[in-house]
Order: structure tokens, then C-alpha cells, then sequence
């Protein structure tokens, strides 16, 4: 029997809520669905819903769809929901995931200010991951920028590839926010990588969060990579919508951004036909997923998401222009992951 032509990984395509913001928890659910995501990853902050674990079973089951991840509260607009104490916040999101059937928290690395915090952060991790069967997915940074002036606000560093984690959370804006090679901290994170937050961006010192796709960032080359390497963690959508002028135009591009993803989430069954395969793909028309309310994607975006903004940094800066057409990824091997 012949090879299939392409083929797709394991990995979820999950709609981080706060994608939605200024809209709620609750819209974040029902759009969720009536886009075909696969499930949500809920960002833990200061909408009531999102932190309330029973309420968040309720939209699970009303719209069938399934809670992936856990966003713990990690937010300088979230330092008192769950407990001004950050280690009780970690235990609260673990627990939430639990009993939510999600297998991921994601964390983001201390603020430097939070000494003791950051002091004990590497060690606290690992204890907590040993504790639960829960992926703790640490989740990659920036430093804070100001006209010519840089800020180091995360410790023990905002490249989080520096420090010794069982599982990682690669965040593409973040990347371009920090200036750094996205594919490069992919290689370092290696078999560790168990998250992906999806979106784009063109290098500003603000955290853009685009839809994939109008900005600069690897986005197409890692999904490729991610289904050569048969990823088993989840993809998650997470972008600013807060300029849209309607609902139709936020549902347009939550929908574009899930066409994106899917389509160069397949990949070539063997290396030798990525070329011709990635050709394949580029003349292809990606067309989003039906909905009642959806309308043709804005030519302009918006930038970072609302309850996971920018933590400090300026306010956002709206692209010039989308990217051109994304290369095709080179043959990728995982190295083995450090011991601890």
C-alpha cells in the first residue's frame, strides 16, 4: 500500500480564550466551537468564569468542547486571583486541570521582583510535575523594552532554554518580541517542547500577538516541522482580536488563524517530497471554516491579546503589511533531552 501523500499529528488545534478578549470566558467557548476548534485553553485572570472550575465544566459540556490547558495566573493583572502567593496559584491551575481532564498548565518564569519565587522556581517545577501526570509547560518570555532602554523582568531569564524544565512552551510573539530564533529555541527545547502558543509577529518591542501568517515569525515552518516530528502536544491559537470592529471580524480572523494552522500542520510523509509537497500546499486556497457569522479576514490586525498583554511593556503597534509565503522547513531530529 501505497504511502499517504501527507500526514497529520496528534496535536490539537485549542482557541486560548483570551483570543477573544474584550469579549468573555463564555464567548471564547461558544466560538470555539461553532469555528471547529478541538478545544480551548483557558487564560486564568480576572473574569470571574475563568476562574471558577465548576462553571467552566458547564460551557465544556453545553458546547462540547473539550478544556486542553490551564493558563495559570501569572499576569501582573492577575497577582490576586487565586492567592497573591505564586506557588498556591500553580497548585489551584494543577488542580483546575485535573478535574478538568486538561493536561497542561502553562506557567509563565517569575517576575525578577518575586525573589524567593524566582529563587526556588527550577526546583518548585520539577517538584510539582513529579506530583501530577499534569504538564507543567514553561513558557518562553521577552525583557521589557522602552525607546533604547531594555528592562530583564523574568528570572531566572525570560529565554526560559537557559534553565532545566521538563516541558516547554514555545510562544512565537514572544520570540519576536525578544528578538530571538524561534527555530533555534525550538532545537534547544527539543523532545521537551510540549506547548505551542500560535501567533505572529514583526519584531516590535511590543507583544503583537498577530494571526498567523502577517507577520515575520517561523509560523508555517514549525507547524511543518511539528508534523514531520509526529508533535504530541497541543497548538493553541493564541492572538489579539481586541481592534476588531465586530464580531464577525473577530470570528474572521479566529478563522483564518485556524485555517493557517491546519493547513500547514499536515506534512510531507517523507522528507524527499517536502518541496514539492510545500508547493502543493502554497497554491493552495485556504478557505475558514463555515460559520454564520464570519466575514472576509481584515486586511489589518491587531496586536497582543488582552488578559495576556504584554506584562509591562508598551502599548501595541499595528503591522504594515502580512508576510509573504512561508518557506518550506528543513528535515528536522530531535536531541535527546538533558537529565535532570
Amino acid at each position: 500500500m501505497a504511502e499517504p501523500v501527507v500526514r497529520i499529528p496528534d496535536a490539537k488545534v485549542a482557541l486560548s480564550t483570551a483570543s477573544v478578549y474584550p469579549e468573555s470566558t463564555a464567548t471564547a467557548f461558544e466560538i470555539a466551537a461553532r469555528l471547529g476548534y478541538d478545544g480551548v485553553e483557558v487564560m486564568v485572570w480576572n473574569d470571574p468564569v475563568s476562574q471558577d472550575i465548576d462553571a467552566l465544566r458547564r460551557l465544556s459540556d453545553h458546547h462540547r468542547i473539550p478544556i486542553l490547558a490551564v493558563h495559570a495566573p501569572c499576569l501582573l493583572i492577575t497577582q490576586r486571583v487565586w492567592s497573591t502567593d505564586p506557588w498556591t496559584k500553580l497548585q489551584r491551575a494543577r488542580a483546575a486541570a485535573e478535574k478538568l481532564g486538561a493536561s497542561t498548565v502553562v506557567v509563565h518564569p517569575p517576575f525578577r521582583w518575586q525573589r524567593q519565587y524566582a529563587r526556588d522556581f527550577v526546583t518548585g517545577i520539577w517538584r510539582m510535575a513529579d506530583e501530577t501526570d499534569v504538564r507543567f509547560a514553561v513558557e518562553n518570555m521577552y525583557p521589557w523594552r522602552y525607546r533604547d532602554r531594555e528592562m530583564l523582568a523574568y528570572a531566572p531569564d525570560w529565554d526560559v532554554t537557559k534553565d532545566d524544565y521538563r516541558h516547554f512552551t514555545i510562544d512565537l510573539s514572544h520570540a519576536s518580541t525578544a528578538r530571538a530564533d524561534a527555530m533555534q529555541m525550538v532545537d534547544r527545547m527539543a523532545d521537551r517542547l510540549g506547548h505551542v502558543h500560535l501567533a505572529d509577529g514583526n519584531g516590535s518591542a511590543k507583544d503583537e500577538h498577530l494571526v498567523p501568517g502577517r507577520g515575520s515569525q517561523p509560523c508555517a515552518q514549525l507547524l511543518e516541522r511539528l508534523a514531520l516530528t509526529g508533535f504530541d502536544g497541543h497548538v493553541v491559537i493564541e492572538v489579539n482580536t481586541r481592534r476588531a470592529m465586530s464580531g464577525a471580524e473577530r470570528e474572521a480572523d479566529l478563522a483564518e488563524a485556524l485555517a493557517f494552522t491546519r493547513l500547514h500542520l499536515a506534512s510531507p510523509s517523507a522528507p524527499s517530497s517536502a518541496s514539492s509537497s510545500a508547493r502543493r500546499f502554497q497554491a493552495a486556497s485556504p478557505a475558514p471554516p463555515a460559520s454564520p457569522t464570519a466575514a472576509p479576514p481584515p486586511e489589518s490586525s491587531s496586536t497582543s491579546p488582552g488578559p495576556s498583554a504584554s506584562d509591562g511593556s508598551s502599548g501595541p503597534a499595528m503591522p504594515s503589511s502580512r508576510s509573504s509565503s512561508p518557506k518550506s522547513p528543513a528535515g528536522f531530529r530531535r536531541p535527546k533531552a538533558r537529565r535532570r
